[in-house]
């Protein structure tokens, strides 16, 4: 079942109240699981009540007897209380943990009815063709589905194909008196990968640009959306150095410039030598525009080995952490990670140990 009709059907349950004491939100698909929080918050924990209904909680650091616990002890404040828990992670980890499931079956089998439990499992990617589904993802709803399933609701949010989002794109942008053009629809989802996040907010952002003209055309999109327009990787290294956005923006095009050596990587390890084989290297959702394809794919082959690319990877990130880290000046940041990603490196004569790398 698609992404938009899991999330439809779980806000109709919502609205209607026809409630599982507990459900599990499986999926890294950020845009569904915001709907599916804003139907809870809507209909569950009313702004009036919220600082008295609405509890957020990690298993990394709250035992899972604790949140039990306060989902069976009623509020005197508000008539529903409302528990999205993170970190289901640690569930699965090593261990064991026969005693968590057992309590949380016990709860759901005589629960509080006026709570409701929402465990997020968003380590997970579930890629619109489960067919294609990372084995390592697999096992791990599989492990999801055998435990918490047996006696919580399961809610899929998976990606969407690229011909949902495109239909999506143009209801949306009509919804709002817009009429986006079929070829800007679709250059926007296939720029930005059918990530319906980055699609719902570009489209905001062009919705304000185009204003009284209410109007969508291809050159809007090429102008406004910077995977669009990023056609190489030394035009988005241009653009980091001369984008004014402000700190938002600069981390979002480290975003894209991490992305590229990412797909870069993967195209050196299945070493892909053309642009028709690239599309069965990288899955929906991760995969570059098609004006982009032949680019990536020579970027790609310059590189002598993957230890390189990774270089690259973890120099990007540490640029992104020195970025949230309210620098003094974010462009020579940037200028330095641009010398760094231009240097040759430097082989180690020995074992280097290096920080980021030492065990926590």
């Amino acid at each position: 079942m698609s992404g938009f009709k899991t999330a439809q059907r779980f806000e109709s349950e919502v609205a209607e109240r026809k409630l599982r004491p507990a459900y599990v939100l499986i999926g890294d698909e950020a845009f569904f699981r915001k709907r599916c929080r804003e139907a809870i918050l809507k209909y569950l924990a009313p702004p009036e009540v919220r600082d008295f209904s609405l509890y957020e909680m990690d298993l990394l650091e709250t035992e899972v007897s604790e949140i039990l616990d306060r989902a069976r002890t009623p509020s005197l404040m508000a008539p529903f209380q409302v528990f999205f828990v993170r970190g289901v992670k640690a569930l699965y980890g090593r261990g064991k943990h026969d005693e968590e499931f057992a309590a949380i079956e016990a709860y759901c089998k005589s629960p509080n009815p006026d709570a409701l439990i929402v465990f997020i499992a968003d380590h997970i990617s579930i890629p619109a063709d489960v067919r294609r589904m990372e084995m390592t993802d697999k096992d791990r709803y599989e492990r999801i589905r055998e435990t918490l399933g047996e006696y919580c609701g399961i809610v899929e949010l998976a990606r969407v194909e690229e011909t949902e989002a495109v239909r999506w794109l143009i209801d949306a942008a009509a919804q709002q008196d817009v009429k986006i053009e079929n070829d800007a629809a679709r250059e926007l989802v296939d720029a930005l990968g059918s990530d319906m996040m980055l699609v719902a907010n570009e489209l905001e952002k062009l919705v304000l640009y185009v204003g009284d003209k209410k109007r969508i055309t291809l050159g809007d999109v090429e102008t406004m959306v910077l995977a669009a327009k990023q056609r190489s990787l030394y035009e988005l290294t241009d653009a980091i150095l001369n984008n004014g956005g402000g700190d938002e923006a600069a981390i979002g095009h480290l975003y894209m410039l991490a992305k590229t050596f990412r797909q870069m990587l993967v195209i050196l390890e299945k070493n892909v030598r053309d642009s028709r084989a690239i599309w069965q290297a990288l899955w929906q959702g991760f995969r570059v525009p098609p004006f982009a394809a032949d680019d990536i794919v020579k970027q790609a082959r310059r590189y002598k080995s993957k230890r390189e690319i990774t270089r690259a990877i973890r120099l990007i990130a540490r640029a992104d952490l020195a970025l949230r880290s309210n620098p003094p000046s974010k462009r020579l940041i940037l200028e330095n990670l641009v010398l760094d990603l231009a240097a040759t490196p430097v082989e180690p004569v020995g074992p280097v140990w290096q920080q980021e790398e030492l065990p926590v």
